[in-house]
């Protein structure tokens, strides 16, 4: 009879952080370039969860979408 093979399991950790993305284009865009900024200082990002979302308004029009952002990422300290 075969054996079943045992999963592996790696345990870890991530830790998330938010950052808030703004563009004067859509929520899509505002939301992409938060996290093309964070990659820029934090490694292995794992999700991106959109978590509000709001627009900033001038003059009774929207100049700008803002979206706020978890990221994680594997915890290493």
């Amino acid at each position: 009879m075969a054996k079943k093979s045992a999963k592996k399991t790696d345990d870890a950790v991530y830790k998330i952080v938010e950052v808030v993305g703004s563009s004067p284009v859509s929520w899509e865009n505002a939301a992409s370039l938060a996290v093309e900024a964070a990659a820029k200082t934090l490694r292995d990002l794992r999700v991106a969860e959109i978590t509000k979302l709001d627009m900033k308004i001038d003059d009774g029009k929207v100049i700008a979408y803002r979206a706020r952002v978890s990221l994680s990422f594997k915890y290493e300290g």
